[in-house]
């Protein structure tokens, strides 16, 4: 009677794991088809926002400063915040490619203003993580910190959609 028993819960264990997996797998398909081209660098951006929360946490002891709950939980709100300026990118893309078809024109892209909004958070990212690692005491390659400024500072340009006459005025 023991055996069995037992064998029914490792059979039992067996079959929910592979539920959480079918679950699991779903769960990601379903957010990468309905992130369409923002998938990845949605993905990129979570995975250096991880880095930069680890790398900003082992900062904090080089920089003396103290490690509290309350901070922990605004950076980790300040996080979950830029992932709305993605979604608020988002809805401007469908805005834009809404009113765009009522008016007769067909675009052929998508999602421009949520990708450059990530490549833009993806930049800040990246600058905090080099700027956290510097605090820790490790070397950079010169070039990487003016680098990521660079694309940063590209990405705000390109992105600017204000027309400025000679005098540096807004038109």
């Amino acid at each position: 009677q023991g055996y069995s028993s037992a064998a029914s819960d490792v059979y039992k264990r067996q079959s929910m794991d592979k539920l959480e997996k079918i679950g699991f797998t779903a769960l990601l398909s379903a957010l990468f088809a309905w992130l369409g081209v923002v998938a990845v660098p949605f993905l990129l951006l979570v995975l250096l926002q991880v880095i930069d929360y680890g790398t900003g946490l082992a900062a904090a002891k080089y920089r003396s400063e103290k490690i509290s709950s309350y901070k922990s939980f605004r950076g980790i709100v300040k996080k979950i915040c830029m992932w709305l300026l993605v979604v608020v990118g988002g809805v401007m893309d469908w805005l834009v490619t809404y009113a765009a078809n009522n008016i007769g024109i067909q675009l052929e892209v998508s999602f421009v203003c949520a990708i450059v909004v990530c490549a833009w958070l993806m930049c800040n990212e990246i600058i905090s993580v080099l700027e956290n690692m510097i605090d820790i005491g490790v070397k950079l390659p010169p070039f990487l910190m003016k680098l990521a400024k660079r694309i940063r500072g590209h990405i705000e340009k390109k992105a600017d959609t204000e027309k400025e006459d000679n005098d540096g005025n807004n038109v």
